[in-house]
């Protein structure tokens, strides 16, 4: 249920960004056959301005969930298929020498698009890996020394298989802290499966997929994401989730300030896709796993044999829970 602003103007503003969030999400879910919390998350993901990690078993849909997301957004779209041959001018573009005019003129590489599908992100070489960093946290490049802004909205959708490891480079920590979101599929259940089969009889339903909102819409939505209040107390709730990771017996890496602040945005993004324009602790507490526990470090040492999903999901429900202050 909507619940918004008193203003008139404030409240229609809100009232478009809430239709339309979940107007991208029921369009994505024509596709995604009953994943709709995925969906969601992966919404929440762009509404907050941050990258996405899609990490699953072959086959469940994580480029089909890129490509209906960028559909719906009516957003350039490129699929980077890495590879171990790859070499880093193979996704960020070369400069090379035009004889009729005499000049070196900047070709783009794929990187180059407002929705950069980066399918098996972890089977490129940490050299290749390295040259996505820049754009995914300045969103710019720098080819030869001349710097290229990316263009507006700018989002990388990343998938990697968990499970396969021969052949593949595991993601360093300072890559990973620049997914907002961490996400998983998993398999259908037997309703969801035979309606896939249904719906693919004759061709696949993301051919028939239109777009909900423009590009521009979404950097308005975006916006508007930001506008979302956050009381103090909340504020101080996330910052004590992420403190109390630094502390952790089990961990040697806790959650960085980027981590917070990501924690920050899509809470906002969720309250926002909930219908309202404030956050509660109960955003913060739905969105700490997928937002959080990518970014742990484990320590080897520790006698705590647990993982980082189960750290996080400890630690909000050990931390107490503050009262909501009136706006």
């Amino acid at each position: 249920m909507e619940s918004f602003p008193a203003s008139k103007k404030a409240d229609q503003t809100f009232s478009w960004a809430y239709r339309s969030a979940a107007e991208i999400v029921e369009n994505v879910g024509k596709v995604i056959v009953g994943k709709n919390e995925a969906i969601r998350l992966a919404v929440i993901a762009v509404m907050s301005g941050g990258h996405l990690l899609i990490e699953d078993a072959p086959g469940v849909g994580k480029t089909m969930l890129a490509r209906a997301l960028a559909r719906s957004l009516e957003c350039s779209f490129k699929r980077i298929q890495f590879t171990p041959d790859m070499l880093p001018g193979d996704i960020t573009g070369t400069t090379v020498y035009n004889q009729k005019s005499g000049d070196f003129e900047f070709r783009a590489g794929p990187v180059m698009a407002q929705i950069v599908l980066a399918d098996e992100i972890n089977r490129a070489t940490p050299k290749v890996q390295s040259a996505l960093l820049e754009c995914m946290e300045e969103r710019q490049i720098s080819v030869d020394g001349i710097t290229h802004p990316m263009p507006a909205p700018f989002h990388v959708l990343a998938t990697q298989n968990p499970i396969e490891y021969e052949g593949t480079f595991p993601l360093p920590e300072t890559q990973l802290d620049r997914f907002a979101l961490r996400l998983s599929l998993g398999f259908p259940d037997p309703a969801g499966e035979l309606t896939i089969l249904e719906n693919q009889r004759r061709h696949h339903p993301i051919e028939d997929l239109g777009p909900v909102i423009h590009a521009e819409d979404l950097v308005t939505l975006q916006t508007i994401v930001k506008e979302v209040f956050v009381d103090r107390l909340v504020s101080e709730y996330i910052v004590s989730i992420s403190g109390a990771t630094r502390k952790h017996p089990a961990l040697y890496l806790g959650v960085s300030p980027r981590g917070s602040l990501a924690l920050f945005r899509t809470a906002q993004a969720h309250a926002l896709l909930s219908g309202r324009d404030y956050v509660l602790p109960d955003d913060v507490k739905a969105l700490a796993v997928p937002v959080l526990a990518h970014r742990l470090v484990l320590d080897p040492s520790s006698a705590h044999k647990t993982g980082s999903r189960e750290i996080i999901s400890e630690l909000i429900t050990t931390i107490p829970v503050p009262g909501a202050s009136g706006r």
